[in-house]
């Protein structure tokens, strides 16, 4: 009953607007996620926005009620403690979306951007606009320029190429030298005997784009080679 004895329509006209800003900034970044097919898409990075902004405002909104309490009160006000709360609960959410497939590790970007999202959502719950727009501008810089911006830099990938062979008829160095025709590096070197088998399991380093399938080729065209694999 208190809302409708004395209401403060300004007061919470605010609060709605703040509502409102948090979910078109949080949306703007989710519908880049969604374009690309991720996990946390554009329903996602609205309700993180919009939750972080609600529990701000809930948690100034405490502080201010109470703000007639003195220091002798055995409550004690930390408008503080609801945001740490939320920096903690969307570490979980943020670990949900990373995968490890192999050697590559999905979804780093997914949960970045979700943590920019609840502090995008709560600084406009601190009422502090420009500083939320503008940290939404930069999120979206950083994935829609920086991402085209990296295919100019040379840098490390890694793939897991494995090899069966019959036993003492493949050695290392004829397979050093078929990687090296076609630009790659061993990069960790794994081997598992048997009496009538030998594996080679190794992760390769490449800088340029990938190998075609003449990499395949090259060693399943041995007569000593029984199966490749390149993933």
């Amino acid at each position: 009953m208190e809302f409708f004895s004395h209401p403060d329509y300004h007061y919470q006209l605010t609060i709605l607007l703040r509502l409102l800003l948090a979910a078109l900034l949080g949306g703007v970044v989710g519908i880049e996620r969604e374009v690309h097919g991720r996990p946390a898409g554009l329903r996602t990075h609205l309700l993180v926005t919009v939750g972080a902004c609600l529990m701000t405002v809930v948690s100034e909104h405490y502080y201010l009620k109470y703000a007639f309490l003195d220091t002798e009160s055995v409550v004690r006000l930390d408008p503080a403690r609801v945001a740490a709360q939320i920096v903690t609960g969307i570490g979980f959410l943020g670990a949900g979306v990373i995968l490890k497939e192999g050697l590559a590790v999905r979804g780093l970007t997914t949960a970045a951007c979700l943590w920019v999202a609840a502090g995008i959502g709560m600084a406009v719950g601190c009422g502090l606009y420009p500083a939320a727009v503008f940290v939404t501008l930069i999120a979206l810089a950083s994935l829609f320029l920086l991402k085209r911006l990296e295919r100019f830099f040379g840098r490390d990938r890694f793939r897991t190429l494995t090899i069966h062979a019959e036993a003492g008829t493949l050695d290392r160095a004829a397979v050093e030298t078929i990687l090296g025709r076609h630009g790659l590096q061993i990069a960790d070197y794994g081997i598992d005997h048997s009496r009538s088998e030998v594996r080679y399991d190794l992760v390769v380093r490449l800088t340029d784009r990938l190998p075609s399938e003449d990499l395949i080729k090259a060693f399943a065209d041995l007569d000593q080679v029984s199966r490749v694999r390149f993933r």
